[in-house]
């Protein structure tokens, strides 16, 4: 009997430890399919920039936002990901997590130097992890290409989607998408699916950066009113919209955490990134509905397929920091709402200040991803944003709070860096070069050679 019961104990331990190198490797990929579809987001942010430019503009905003992903690859590895672990309690650097400070912490978890960072054959997880984190800043300097297309210069937009990328929207993910974040700890801050981190940062940095560049010629007449200048292509922006929304769903997923890994909360439910419990199926349901949501709404009030598909974007940005607590029929309504009225009423706000935002990404980010951050604190106020004993409670005020931090993360270095190009001179491309078209001046190739005339390029 005896015999029996050890074997079976010991039999018990084998199954339980297959589970978790199960477990293990299931995170592990989970993890690892996240990157190829979001840079589905690049793919499709890439058809949207380049049919939202007309002809003689296409192959220099596709260049601008290729290299923007490039760019953020090897600066996010270097320090980009080192912000995340280093500043979640704000520029203090005392005891922090494991008893040490916060310098120190962040070379542990982060060192582009250390074994985990490179191919390190014990850890499996660490680099996908990562990858997803890149993934991300790559976005924000995405959603920020598209509004500054057709006048800004490029080296001066690398430099500037580096500073979004790989700089202003971590620090917003350490204060705010981190369990030990000041946000989170002192204000309850809940933004699950970074409505606030990633596009109301992206968002209102574009804003911060289209003031000192200016509008593109023949945008605003003398009395101020507006011109429509339309894309060469607006199936190809259509059809980039809706990759965009494919590449949303590697985005969100990886905005969980599964079991199965050092920084899981729970050997056997998925969380959120704050440790409170999260699951798939909430996950599928809120963005579908969101996405419903917000082509109807959108539809319902302008009939204008561009503003249908950004509607579709927008629905889910706006509630996205509340999919793992919204009801599906809520979550419906509040992307009806956002993307029937809110959008276009912002769309044309902007538009009457003088501001010239191509592709709509402040009102589509800014705008609606301040939407996503407030519909917690109205809807799913009093929710636990932290796990444990003492867990800080989600509050509307707590929600605004957040939703200001975010919004000045990306104005205010938006705004300081493109005003400090402009007094140089180097931020915006001369007027011949903008009326003549940036690839004829720029690009070395053509992107309709049978259906562009050639003409020559321009001197500076």
């Amino acid at each position: 009997m005896e015999e029996q019961l050890l074997a079976l104990t010991a039999e018990v331990a084998a199954l339980k430890a297959h589970d978790g190198v199960g477990n293990t490797m299931f995170a592990e990929m989970y993890y690892y399919i996240t990157i190829p579809l979001m840079i589905l987001i690049h793919v499709g942010f890439l058809g949207y920039e380049m049919g939202a430019s007309r002809m003689k503009n296409v192959l220099a905003s596709g260049i601008k936002n290729i290299l923007a992903c490039a760019f953020m690859i090897p600066t996010f590895y270097y320090f980009g990901w080192w912000i995340y672990w280093a500043f979640p309690t704000g520029f203090d650097f005392g005891v922090g997590a494991n008893g040490i400070s916060g310098w120190e912490y962040a070379w542990a978890a982060a060192d582009p130097a250390g074994s985990v960072m490179g191919p390190h054959l014990g850890d499996n997880a660490t680099g996908v992890f990562w990858g997803a984190f890149t993934l991300f800043a790559c976005t924000t300097a995405s959603i920020f290409s598209g509004a500054v297309i057709e006048r800004i210069r490029l080296v001066p937009f690398v430099i500037l989607a580096i500073i979004l990328g790989s700089f202003a929207w971590i620090v917003a993910a350490a204060w705010g998408w981190h369990a030990d974040g000041w946000l989170v700890q002192k204000w309850g801050f809940h933004d699950m699916g970074a409505s606030g981190v990633v596009h109301t940062v992206a968002g209102f940095f574009a804003l911060g950066v289209l003031i000192p560049l200016g509008a593109r010629i023949g945008k605003f007449n003398t009395d101020g009113s507006a011109n429509q200048i339309a894309g060469h292509s607006l199936p190809m922006t259509l059809i980039g919209l809706m990759t965009i929304i494919v590449g949303f769903w590697g985005f969100l997923m990886a905005c969980l955490i599964v079991p199965g890994e050092a920084w899981s909360w729970s050997a056997t439910e998925f969380t959120n990134i704050y440790g409170t419990p999260m699951t798939l199926s909430a996950l599928t349901f809120n963005i579908l509905m969101a996405f419903a949501g917000g082509i109807i709404g959108a539809w319902a009030t302008t009939r204008d397929p561009f503003w249908m598909m950004s509607g579709a974007l927008g629905g889910i940005i706006s509630v996205a920091s509340g999919l793992d607590l919204f009801w599906p029929p809520l979550t419906f309504c509040i992307a009806f709402v956002a993307c029937g009225w809110i959008m276009p009423w912002s769309a044309k706000m902007f538009e009457k200040m003088g501001i010239d935002d191509a592709v709509g990404a402040v009102t589509v980010h800014g705008t609606l991803g301040v939407v996503g951050i407030m519909a917690v604190g109205i809807f799913a106020a009093g929710y636990p944003s932290t796990t444990g004993e003492g867990a800080v409670l989600t509050s509307f005020v707590g929600q605004l709070v957040g939703a200001i931090v975010m919004a000045l993360c990306g104005f205010i270095p938006g705004y300081i860096f493109a005003k400090l190009f402009s007094m140089m001179g180097i931020l915006r491309t001369s007027e011949k070069v903008e009326v003549a078209g940036m690839d004829p001046s720029k690009v070395p190739a053509s992107a309709y050679p049978e259906g562009i005339p050639a003409s020559p390029a321009p001197a500076e």
